[in-house]
């Protein structure tokens, strides 16, 4: 290739490029420019362009439209946390008006139907927004991507959470039947079916997605999870404890050095004080007059 030609092919891919950012920007602008204007008596906005009509204006450029459309999802959800007067768990925000979210991911996915954060983010999201909603889009990312085994896991994910064990052993199944699917999702499959409800189930159910997600929100959910699991084996064995020393004292304990030697027989951690410690290292506190068990306010296990 000459010089000559070689510049005059950067010069056009240059081109291309600014062509393509200047029609998402002008994109971006015209939604926005034709929205209300803030007010607060509005409690929620609204898309006013369908994926399908941003499709066409995009010129082209329906990725970086996609990307666009996902990054104002995050930020969306994430102004709603941040605006919310206790803490939010990302798996549990059924309390908050979240009624853009659906049309935000189902957007971006329609722009650009190979992108897997938006399908995974509503699996995670959604169930408690919208649970038709998601499992559209969930099944929408699955016959766009039909080689993709975990968008599978995600929508049996869905339906675990539902409670609808059939319908996530089925899911589970048909994922651990595409090629290069790992041996776990047909373990899963029948575990659902056998006991969908368990804590083991919902261990490896959040273990398997903090293993396999590339969203690093996702993976933190997912690590919480654990921890909260972990939690309520812990509250089990030391509940157990108080029991026992109740049969024995005819009263609950009114200190952890009550029950520190049933509590170290059990192999819980203790601190310097006699007080278990939870997994984020936090300790335990005595409720309800030393009967029940409870987390310390400051932990980041996950209250409910």
């Amino acid at each position: 290739m000459t010089r000559k030609r070689w510049v005059i092919r950067e010069r056009m891919l240059l081109l291309t490029i600014v062509v393509g950012l200047v029609s998402i920007v002008g994109l971006a602008r015209y939604i926005d420019s034709h929205q209300p204007a803030n007010d607060r008596n509005v409690d929620e906005e609204r898309l006013y362009l369908s994926g399908n009509t941003v499709k066409r204006m995009a010129l082209g450029f329906n990725g970086l439209a996609a990307d666009w459309y996902w990054m104002r999802s995050l930020q969306y959800i994430g102004r709603k946390i941040l605006n919310s007067p206790e803490r939010v768990p990302l798996d549990d925000v059924s309390h908050l008006d979240l009624k853009l979210l659906a049309p935000l991911l189902d957007t971006a996915t329609t722009l650009d139907p190979q992108f897997i954060e938006p399908y995974e983010y509503a699996a995670l999201v959604l169930p408690g927004v919208d649970e038709a909603e998601a499992i559209r889009i969930a099944k929408k990312g699955i016959a766009a991507n039909p080689s993709v085994w975990r968008l599978q896991q995600h929508l049996g994910y869905i339906y675990w959470q539902k409670k609808d064990f059939k319908a996530a052993g089925a899911t589970y199944g048909e994922g651990a039947r595409i090629p290069g699917a790992p041996p776990w999702m047909e373990a899963m499959k029948a575990r659902m079916v056998a006991e969908g409800g368990s804590r083991d189930t919902a261990r490896e159910i959040y273990q398997r997605m903090y293993q396999e997600s590339d969203d690093a929100d996702v993976k933190e959910m997912a690590r919480k999870r654990l921890l909260q699991i972990q939690s309520f084996v812990e509250r089990d064995l030391i509940l157990r404890a108080i029991g026992e020393y109740y049969k024995r004292a005819k009263r609950c304990p009114s200190s952890w050095k009550d029950v520190s030697d049933a509590l170290r027989e059990r192999r819980l951690r203790l601190d310097a004080s006699g007080a278990p410690l939870d997994p984020a290292d936090m300790p335990y506190v005595l409720a309800k007059e030393g009967c029940d068990v409870g987390l310390d306010w400051r932990t980041s296990v996950p209250q409910k």
